[in-house]
């Protein structure tokens, strides 16, 4: 069956309905492609008087109702049908102008939506491709130490440079693990959450690089640990104790492999310290933890709470912010820990949310700073394909707002692959923040 021969056609649960019957708070679908009509969605409660003038000046040969969306039932059919309304010359044409104007800001919306879904595939391609070389990376380092090294700077240096050279474009922050190494993935994600960090803390362009290649290199030292200690959920002391050995191993394989800066290496052997002098492998604290530690610590958390070993236990982005928050913040630099969450924002990319009217989307992009409330969401709409699907950017739509996050362990699995294919989390930053 068509696209078009589905629209036209009427739906389980469905009733037929006329003009004369909408009111607001009656569920309508329209049986016209997107672009033939102004409104946002094809399928919709009415929400005022305006609305039903609208629908009504269409002239559509039919139009659907869904029963059960309605919050009130559409006005009954007189007996006997009376005469047209009146409807004035001015009345009509502004009616014609009025959606020819909305379907005029519709087009300019989807060329917005089509560009931006070009920097999140040209995001998602540059992923791609890091991870491929980090994977190789994690699995060569002792055997070619140097060839290693300049492959991470490589790729440190191309996302530190595509992070400050088109701040608009969206980066692929957590990838999907399926498609990768576990410790690539998860390296991949350190490293894009730290130079976020980083560029909010407003470190220098140099900084950045060193700070990236830190962060892919965090991890090094498990290259020796048995994955079965490593996935263990419930490690008992001498494993827990074995796998605390990763920061030092890496260390010191960092240090063999020579080309690596302070900086660097800091942060791949005290990305587990604390500020309150509770972490390892040293114990140290305070401002005797390098920046680079601190920042890499910061997001290898998130990360962690964010996509654990054991995904039933995984937190929302706005989960992991708040524990990180309310709860561990004795851990982290407070200053840090600000930065973090305020570039991430109230609702972090990746967040699936409820909004005002009944809908269910994916944030795609942090708000600005202005409407901190207000980030880009991605729509759920299983009439619209995914690659065409909606994004709407809060901060210009007064009719929708976001009530509340939701937990993706709650959510149906055909909604999670629309927003989340395969559920991959990816988590977008814009240029909003300054």
């Amino acid at each position: 069956m068509s696209e078009k021969e589905d629209i036209h056609k009427q739906r389980h649960g469905e009733i037929i309905v006329e003009a004369a019957q909408l009111r607001p708070g009656v569920h309508v679908r329209l049986p016209v492609s997107w672009m033939e009509h102004q409104f946002m969605f094809n399928s919709f409660v009415i929400a005022d008087e305006e609305q039903a003038r609208q629908i009504a000046a269409l002239h559509l040969p039919q139009i659907f109702c869904d029963l059960a969306s309605c919050r009130v039932p559409p006005l009954p059919l007189p007996k006997i049908a009376p005469p047209p309304d009146p409807v004035t010359q001015a009345e009509t044409e502004r009616l014609a102008a009025l959606k020819a104007q909305r379907i005029a800001e519709k087009i300019e919306r989807a060329k917005v939506m089509s560009e931006l879904r070009g920097r999140l595939d040209a995001a998602q391609k540059h992923y791609v491709g890091a991870a491929k070389v980090i994977g190789g990376v994690f699995k060569s380092f002792d055997q070619h130490p140097e060839e290693s090294v300049a492959q991470v700077t490589e790729v440190s240096a191309q996302s530190t440079a595509a992070l400050l050279a088109d701040p608009d474009s969206a980066i692929v922050l957590i990838a999907e693990k399926a498609q990768a190494d576990g410790n690539a993935a998860h390296s991949l994600s350190v490293m894009t959450l730290s130079l976020l960090l980083g560029k909010q803390a407003r470190l220098p362009a140099e900084a950045l690089r060193a700070l990236g290649v830190g962060a892919l290199l965090h991890d090094i030292g498990k290259n020796g640990i048995s994955s079965s200690i490593l996935r263990n959920t419930a490690r008992n002391k001498h494993e827990e104790a074995l796998y605390q050995t990763h920061c030092r191993a890496g260390y010191e394989s960092a240090l063999r492999a020579g080309h690596l800066t302070p900086p660097m290496l800091a942060a791949i052997l005290h990305h587990h310290e604390r500020m309150d002098g509770k972490g390892y492998p040293d114990g140290i604290s305070g401002k005797a933890l390098h920046v680079a530690a601190r920042i890499v610590g910061i997001a290898d958390r998130f990360d962690s709470l964010s996509n654990p070993i054991d995904p039933r236990r995984a937190l929302s982005p706005a989960e992991a912010l708040a524990t990180m928050w309310t709860k561990e913040q004795s851990a982290f630099d407070s200053v840090l820990l600000q930065l973090f969450v305020r570039a991430m924002g109230v609702y972090p990319p990746g967040s699936i949310v409820l909004l005002s009217d009944g809908r269910s989307g994916a944030v795609v992009a942090s708000a600005c700073t202005e409407k901190p409330l207000s980030p880009q969401v991605m729509i759920y709409d299983p009439e619209t394909p995914r690659r065409q699907a909606i994004i709407v950017d809060l901060a210009k739509e007064d009719s929708l707002k976001i009530e509340r996050s939701l937990r993706l362990q709650d959510r149906p699995d055909d909604e999670l692959d629309y927003l989340l294919p395969r559920r991959k989390l990816n988590w977008f930053h814009t240029a909003g923040h300054a």
